[in-house]
């Protein structure tokens, strides 16, 4: 199932294509190489329901841009890492006697492009499955121990609400096996919202594309092995976008930045560092990464029109990105990070987590700080279990 491939981006085509070569022989001689695409699938469980989790992430090399809108595929890879500070839990049963699907988001009936974008990914499932039943969907996100009062913007909550559907869908079709199944999992995650896939991956995850790429070789890898980010610490401060900020609207506009061609250029030389520096637990590296790419890709995203230009950030952030270079001129290794939206999270070790939330604290007082460590892949969780807790 090959994707489609923008005109303007065409002549660029041919050198993405080499570096994500560059890229899988990298995974290769790392070990990190990913099992095929499960071929031919077996008939789907018509009745079935399961449920599942998965944490929000946090980009290191980030994206923005669709090459394609259907498939949710993106022009260029790009790396997270999974935060623990927050999730979402997702209830699906598929039931032959419903009309249609039935999709409930933090206790709220989804209606408009919520949920055809959770019904894209239903249907892809209930096609590789062979069975039509439609499905209920309970979902909600959860921050810290509590729900989400939904106002914090860039928190990551479509991605891992994107891992936790792709699993409870796939678990109560296919099973608990293909429903972990590392590519047909996170290749559907994409489905919902392309970071999906690596927050079903979990930890440092990859995540392969470039325009025209088939489905099944847009897939997520996990690059952090034994523990090697033990010592990470994510400090998330929430922040609302008081601007309205979509997601969908920064995808539009960034592939129209004058930049935007040496984003994707750069890209695959980052990757292969981001490659060697999880490998080595090289934390100080991928902040770095973090960091720098928080500002460029706001940068991208800012001149992608001439009429109606996207401010994601608040004032707050300039304000917490100084302050990291503050920290940082007095020894303090930490590093912030913002994607879609003005929710900041830093980095940083367990020994300097206390100083940097002192020091937001300092500078942002009453502002929420909300502790979290690398967070692992999507797994499935007890149906039953689920369901009462969603209900509640």
């Amino acid at each position: 199932m090959p994707t489609s491939v923008p005109e303007e981006c065409a002549e660029l085509v041919p050198a993405l294509r080499t570096g994500h070569a560059a890229i899988l022989e990298a995974l290769q001689a790392a070990g990190l190489a990913a099992p095929p695409y499960p071929q031919p699938l077996p008939a789907g469980n018509p009745e079935g329901i399961a449920a599942a989790r998965a944490f929000v992430m946090q980009g290191v090399l980030k994206y923005h841009g669709l090459a394609d809108w259907d498939w949710r595929t993106a022009y260029l890879p790009s790396i997270s890492l999974n935060n623990d500070a927050a999730q979402t839990l997702t209830w699906v049963q598929f039931d032959p006697r419903l009309a249609a699907d039935e999709v409930t988001i933090g206790g709220v009936p989804a209606g408009g492009r919520e949920l055809e974008r959770v019904v894209r990914c239903l249907e892809f499932v209930r096609e590789q499955a062979r069975i039509s039943s439609r499905a209920r969907v309970l979902t909600r996100n959860q921050l810290n121990g509590s729900a989400a009062d939904g106002s914090a913007k860039g928190l990551g909550t479509s991605a891992s609400g994107s891992a936790a559907l792709a699993m409870a869908a796939l678990t109560a079709a296919f099973g608990p096996e293909l429903g972990a199944h590392p590519r047909l999992l996170t290749c559907t995650a994409r489905l919902l919202a392309g970071s999906g896939c690596r927050s079903a991956a979990g930890g440092l995850a990859l995540w392969l594309s470039y325009p025209g790429i088939p489905h099944a070789d847009s897939y997520a890898v996990r690059l952090d092995m034994q523990d090697a980010l033990r010592d990470v610490r994510l400090l998330t401060v929430p922040l609302p976008s008081r601007a309205g900020l979509r997601t969908e609207a920064a995808h539009m506009d960034a592939p129209r930045s004058s930049f935007f061609g040496a984003w994707l250029q750069s890209r695959t030389a980052e990757v292969l560092q981001c490659i060697v520096a999880a490998q080595r637990g090289d934390w100080q590296c991928l902040g770095e990464w973090a960091e720098l790419d928080s500002i460029r890709l706001h940068g991208i995203t800012m001149s992608g029109s001439r009429a109606n230009k996207i401010f994601a950030w608040e004032p707050e952030n300039i304000t917490l990105f100084r302050m990291c270079n503050t920290l940082r001129s007095a020894g303090t290794p930490v590093y912030c990070s913002t994607d879609t939206g003005p929710t900041a999270v830093f980095i940083t070790s367990a020994q300097h987590a206390d100083a940097v939330a002192q020091a937001i604290n300092a500078t942002l007082p009453g502002a929420a700080v909300v502790r979290g460590s690398i967070g692992g892949p999507a797994q499935t969780v007890d149906a039953l279990v689920a369901r009462q807790q969603l209900e509640s």
